[in-house]
């Protein structure tokens, strides 16, 4: 069975449709299948649910489906990111249900594992709790949650296999996993793709069984979330500072308890 497609649009053909729950990979801007997303744009598909950790950020991943409407319920742990994301909520235009990370993580997991339901202790007394059954085990208070199997995943990995077995690279690997476990159908966009039996055994982090279609990016744009710079410090003046205290520490046979390497002002 040949599970690699020339494109995402072909990837996406036949699959995608109006009024699905869809499950997106990634965690901030870090492992999103940014060709899928784009493709996705361009299929016009509209009323979709959306779980993923994130909403992108505005004109970015999922903050381009959100620009075209094409979202009308995002269900996510995070969305400070994104001012497009806001706007809509607070003018009654998206739905959002709101899902503790952790929480939002097993219900993906526990869809991928067969699992229809699970009890937490996270939520409880809470919003999070509101309309949702509460149980007792061993005197602590529980709320049941639902798990979540989307129509479709869609994944990034670093690596693929012709048979679809996948190794994450790094915080790629978060949430994609338990997306693609979770979906129905799940297509995964890489940035390599080998032959099978390249990946040793040990490297596989996710079996192929679990993998329908691949796409090939082999250049994503990976933009960063939200650049901090911190202040700049002189790299040569704070070396030599650091050895002539090593060293004076040495001729007086001490060693400094703090060697401080003064920063430029505002540092």
């Amino acid at each position: 069975m040949n599970k690699i497609y020339p494109s995402a649009d072909a990837a996406l053909k036949g699959v995608v449709a109006d009024g699905q729950m869809l499950a997106v990979g990634g965690f901030g801007l870090c492992g999103i299948p940014e060709a899928l997303i784009d493709a996705l744009k361009d299929s016009g598909v509209q009323n979709l649910t959306v779980v993923s950790n994130n909403a992108g950020v505005d004109g970015f991943g999922l903050g381009k489906l959100l620009e075209t409407r094409q979202i009308k319920k995002m269900i996510a742990s995070y969305v400070g990111e994104n001012k497009e994301f806001e706007r809509q909520y607070l003018a009654g235009e998206l739905a959002l249900e709101f899902t503790p990370q952790g929480t939002l993580a097993e219900k993906l997991r526990a869809g991928g594992a067969g699992i229809p339901a699970f009890f937490t202790k996270t939520g409880v007394g809470t919003q999070v709790a509101e309309g949702k059954e509460l149980r007792e085990f061993d005197g602590e208070t529980y709320v049941m949650e639902r798990s979540l199997v989307p129509d479709v995943a869609l994944v990034k990995a670093d690596v693929a296999d012709k048979s679809g077995n996948l190794r994450f690279r790094l915080t790629a690997r978060n949430f994609n996993p338990a997306a693609a476990m979770a979906g129905k159908i799940c297509i995964v966009e890489v940035e390599k793709i080998v032959e099978v039996g390249e990946l040793a055994p040990d490297d596989i982090h996710l079996p192929g069984i679990y993998v329908h279609r691949i796409v090939l990016n082999a250049k994503p744009e990976k933009r960063i979330e939200k650049r901090t710079v911190s202040a700049s410090v002189d790299a040569v003046a704070a070396k030599v500072e650091a050895q002539t205290a090593i060293a004076q520490a040495a001729a007086g046979s001490e060693v400094p308890a703090k060697v401080v390497v003064n920063k430029k002002e505002g540092a």
